[in-house]
């Protein structure tokens, strides 16, 4: 069985490409930059729902939300790159009797994914920092992955944090409050 469905890749490519665009659209030359970093640490967070429900026994499958992703471009052509608001999808889970553990732990594998992966861009940044397009790569990478994965434990429905609040705030605060400060002190 493959880790991927029917016509999913396809999915997954129209949605990173449509929001690496929307967030370069003022400045074209910066798409693979963006491409690296925000469609990366996208691509992760959803794999990271997709591998974390498939290790519990359910169907996972992402399908793009094509509103969603014109919504993205039309605001960021409209703002001139100033305003973007992206939903382009999500990874749908399917399991009979999900339990409310489970299903706050697939929705923690998704920041926790952009968590490793500010964490990788930061030691590039560390190790490597002195090439230009290494730092130009690491630091808005740090960024942007933090970001993502703070704005995902927001505990409203239907983003992530709203179901490992259900299943135990007391995880959900011990990710997100050193997750918040470590990115305040970005700032």
């Amino acid at each position: 069985m493959s880790f991927f469905y029917k016509g999913e890749l396809v999915h997954i490519f129209i949605s990173i490409f449509t929001i690496t665009l929307a967030f370069s659209i003022n400045f074209l030359q910066d798409f693979f930059l963006v491409l690296f970093t925000v469609g990366l640490g996208f691509f992760l967070h959803e794999m990271g729902h997709k591998a974390a429900a498939i290790r519990y026994g359910a169907v996972a499958v992402y399908r793009a939300w094509m509103w969603g992703l014109v919504m993205a471009v039309f605001l960021a052509a409209a703002t001139h790159g100033r305003f973007v608001f992206a939903a382009p999808g999500a990874v749908y889970i399917w399991k009979e009797n999900l339990t409310r553990r489970e299903d706050g732990i697939i929705s923690l594998a998704g920041p926790v994914m952009n968590v490793l992966l500010a964490v990788f861009f930061f030691y590039l940044l560390y190790a490597f920092g002195s090439i230009p397009l290494v730092f130009a790569i690491s630091v808005p990478g740090i960024y942007v992955n933090l970001f993502l994965a703070l704005f995902n434990l927001i505990p409203v429905y239907p983003l992530d944090g709203s179901k490992v609040w259900a299943y135990n705030p007391g995880l959900w605060a011990l990710v997100t409050v050193p997750l918040g400060i470590a990115f305040l002190l970005l700032l």
